[in-house]
């Protein structure tokens, strides 16, 4: 009977760890060979982001941040000092917004975003892809697959 217990405790431990909400999103490649998903940011609408695990934080523009702000979906956190892809070191706007939503299943909440000036791409960086940890970036098919989403 303990033994007939314990593998009806251990069937129900191994299912909940399997369930993951995990969703696999579709990517494109532009024409500089980098890699955008399909997103929604939520309070701004939707928009093309790059995929980019070198950057430590996610991104957005500043006409993104002035929609939020009408939505009232972003709040100011600090001023963050940090070094861009070029070697150079900026000053930037650390905001937290309620939701990205990537593809059209899996949404991530409560984003710490740094702020960059409009025109600049905006990137889905290390530290909302480690929300939805593990992840696999797959060249061929070219896609993201993502775990522990909340659904939208």
């Amino acid at each position: 009977m303990k033994i007939l217990a314990l593998f009806f405790i251990l069937t129900l431990s191994i299912s909940a760890v399997a369930d993951t909400s995990q969703q696999s999103i579709p990517m494109q490649i532009e024409n500089s060979h980098n890699f955008y998903v399909q997103s929604s940011i939520e309070g701004a609408g939707f928009t093309s982001l790059l995929v980019d695990t070198g950057s430590g934080y996610s991104t957005i523009t500043e006409s993104t941040l002035r929609e939020l702000q009408k939505s009232g979906k972003a709040t100011y956190l600090r001023k963050l000092k940090g070094v861009m892809a070029d070697g150079t070191m900026r000053q930037v706007s650390i905001y937290r917004i309620s939701a990205i939503n990537i593809g059209e299943k899996c949404q991530i909440r409560n984003i710490e975003v740094a702020v960059f000036p409009t025109g600049t791409r905006q990137i889905l960086g290390l530290n909302t892809l480690s929300k939805v940890a593990p992840f696999t970036f797959s060249i061929n098919p070219p896609s993201l697959t993502l775990n522990n989403c909340n659904e939208v």
